[in-house]
C-alpha cells in the first residue's frame, strides 16, 4: 500500500479525527455483532497510547437525513466503546455542533460524534423532484455541494489529523471519507490509513496484483447485474472462476438449459453469453452448476430434490448441488490464492445451506491465501465456524467488490502518499 498510516506521523499532543465503520446491528438498543468495532480497536488503541485526543465519526443505518433518528443514534455504540476501551467514550449528540466538546477533549481521551448521515450532506445526494425543471436540479445539486463541502470542513476542524480505518465506506465520496481531507491537507494536516484500512488494501491489492497462481475466483450471490464488472476484471486476473447463488441460472439459461422458476434476469442473458465467450476467449476455466438443489417454493419447508442443469418447470434452484460443491471444491484445493464474493445459494434457510458450507470447509482446508471480500460471504463464513481458518475476512462488501472490480476507491486515494 502506498498510502501513510497512522505509524508515519507523530500523534502525541495532537487531535485526531477518525472515520470508522461503526455500522452495526442494534436489536433493542443492543449491538448483536460488534465484529466492526472490534476491527477499529487495533487503531484506536494506539492513537490513544501514543499520547492524542480522539474523535471519532460513523454512520449506522439509513436515516432519512433530516436530523436525528433515535433508532439511527450512536450513543448505544460510543457506552458499548466504552465498556471495551475500559474507559469512557463522551458523546456529542450533534456532529456538525460540537466544537466544545472538541476544545475540551483532552490527550487519551475519546468523543463520538452523532451519525453522520443525520445530514444529507454527508453523502450529498440530490433527488429530482416531481416537476423540477432541468435548472431547479442544478441548482439544487450545487446548494447540497456546498453544503456537503461546509459539513468537510466543519469535520476536518475538529482534528490536527484525519484517520480514515473506514474501509467499508471507502468506495463513497462523502463528506466524512474524502471531502474532509482537501480541508484538512488545506490546513497542513495528515490524512493517512488507520491498521484496518492498511490490512484490506494490502490483502486486496496483493491478491489483484501479484496473486500466487492457481488464482480461483469464487463469484456467487443472487444477480449478474451487481458482478458483471468484477467478473470482467477478474478474468484479466485469475486461472478459474467458480459462479454460484441465484447469477448462476442467467448463465445457465444462456447457455440453452431450462431454468424453470430459477431467479433469472432475462435482460442480461445475452450479456451472460458474452461473458462466457470472453472468457473462453481469455483462456480463463468458467465453471457453472453442473448439479442443484431444487425447491418447489421460497421456503426452508419446501419440498425438494437435486436435479441436473435443467430445473423442472415450477420448480426453482436455491443451491448448488453436490456434484457442484465436489468439483469446485477440487480446484479450491489447488489454489495458491482464493478470493470469495457471494454465497452458493439461500443459506440462510437451512435447508439450502449445504452448497455455501460445503464452499466454506474447502476453503478453510486449501493451502492459500483466502480473502472473504465480505457482505453475505462474511456472515456465511461466520456461521460456518471456519472463520478463524481464512487468511483474511473484508469489512467492506461493496468497497471490496469496486476494489476487485478495478475502480479507484475515493476514501483512499484522497489520503496521503507515502
Amino acid at each position: 500500500m502506498n498510502k501513510k498510516t497512522v505509524k508515519d506521523v507523530a500523534l502525541k499532543g495532537a487531535k485526531v479525527i477518525m472515520r470508522v465503520d461503526f455500522n452495526v446491528p442494534i436489536k433493542e438498543g443492543k449491538i448483536t455483532d460488534d465484529t466492526r468495532i472490534q476491527k477499529a480497536l487495533p487503531t484506536i488503541q494506539y492513537i490513544l497510547d501514543q499520547g492524542a485526543a480522539l474523535v471519532l465519526m460513523s454512520h449506522l443505518g439509513r436515516p432519512s437525513g433530516k436530523g436525528y433518528e433515535a433508532d439511527f443514534s450512536l450513543k448505544p455504540v460510543a457506552d458499548y466503546l466504552a465498556n471495551l476501551l475500559g474507559k469512557a467514550v463522551q458523546f456529542a449528540p450533534d456532529c456538525q455542533q460540537a466544537d466544545a466538546a472538541v476544545a475540551a477533549l483532552k490527550p487519551g481521551e475519546v468523543l463520538m460524534l452523532e451519525n453522520t448521515r443525520f445530514y444529507k450532506e454527508e453523502e450529498g445526494k440530490v433527488k429530482a423532484k416531481e416537476g423540477q425543471s432541468e435548472d431547479e436540479v442544478k441548482a439544487a445539486k450545487a446548494a447540497m455541494k456546498e453544503k456537503k463541502q461546509a459539513m468537510a470542513a466543519k469535520l476536518a476542524s475538529y482534528g490536527d489529523i484525519y484517520v480514515n480505518d473506514a474501509f467499508g465506506t471507502a468506495h463513497r465520496d462523502h463528506a466524512s471519507t474524502a471531502s474532509i481531507c482537501k480541508y484538512m491537507k488545506a490546513k497542513g494536516g495528515a490524512c493517512v490509513a488507520g491498521f484496518l484500512m492498511e490490512k484490506e488494501l494490502d490483502y486486496l491489492g496483493s491478491a489483484v496484483e501479484a496473486p500466487k497462481r492457481p488464482f480461483v475466483a469464487i463469484i456467487g450471490g443472487a444477480k449478474v447485474s451487481g458482478k458483471l464488472e468484477v467478473l470482467q476484471n477478474l478474468m484479466k486476473k485469475v486461472d478459474t472462476i467458480l459462479i454460484g447463488g441465484g447469477m448462476a441460472y442467467t448463465f445457465l439459461k444462456a447457455q440453452g438449459h431450462n431454468v424453470g422458476k430459477s431467479l433469472v434476469e432475462e435482460e442480461l442473458v445475452e450479456t451472460a453469453k458474452a461473458t462466457l465467450a470472453d472468457a473462453a476467449k481469455a483462456g480463463v476455466k468458467f465453471m457453472l452448476p453442473v448439479d442443484n438443489v431444487a425447491a418447489d417454493k421460497f421456503d426452508n419447508d419446501a419440498a425438494t430434490q437435486v436435479v441436473g442443469n435443467d430445473i423442472p418447470d415450477d420448480w426453482m434452484a436455491l443451491d448448488i448441488g453436490p456434484k457442484t460443491v465436489a468439483a469446485y471444491a477440487a480446484e479450491i484445493l489447488a489454489a495458491k490464492t482464493v478470493v470469495w464474493n457471494g454465497p452458493m445459494g439461500c443459506f440462510e434457510m437451512s435447508n439450502f445451506a449445504a452448497g455455501t458450507m460445503g464452499i466454506c470447509k474447502a476453503v478453510a482446508d486449501a493451502d492459500a491465501v483466502s480473502i472473504i471480500g465480505g457482505g453475505d460471504s462474511v456472515s456465511a463464513v461466520n456461521k460456518s465456524g471456519y472463520a478463524d481458518k481464512m487468511t483474511h475476512i473484508s469489512t467492506g462488501g461493496g468497497a471490496s467488490l469496486e476494489f476487485l472490480e478495478g475502480k479507484l476507491l475515493p476514501g483512499c486515494e484522497a489520503l496521503d502518499d507515502k
